[in-house]
């Protein structure tokens, strides 16, 4: 048994042509780039931990395993955290958009 390839449908392959156009051809590197680019990873992955942290606290607290005095911690130090990113990425640059990356199928991170 053959396999047909399967059509193209003009109308999901256009959004994907002009996401190809959007992306450089050529990636320009410099050491400043490189420093802003491991900045804004680094910032992501501790921004998305922050974010996981913050959704299980929030089952935690549904849940009422936490007494008050932990709720009001663990609120805090987050608040603290996602304040410190915000404020990294400032020096770095970068925007809170700018760690909302593009996690592809999955979708954006946020």
């Amino acid at each position: 048994m053959s396999e047909k390839p399967a059509k193209k449908d003009s109308r999901e392959s256009a959004p994907v042509r002009e996401e190809a156009a959007a992306v450089p051809t050529r990636v320009e590197l410099s050491p400043d780039n490189i420093e802003q680019g491991l900045a804004k990873l680094v910032l992501t992955l501790i921004d998305f931990l922050r974010q996981l942290l913050e959704r299980q606290a929030i089952r935690r607290m549904e849940g009422g395993t936490l007494s008050d005095q932990e709720i009001e911690q663990m609120g805090e130090a987050l608040m603290k955290l996602e304040a410190k990113v915000r404020e990294m990425a400032e020096q770095f640059g970068l925007s809170p958009a700018d760690l909302n990356i593009d996690l592809g199928p999955l979708g954006r991170l946020r």
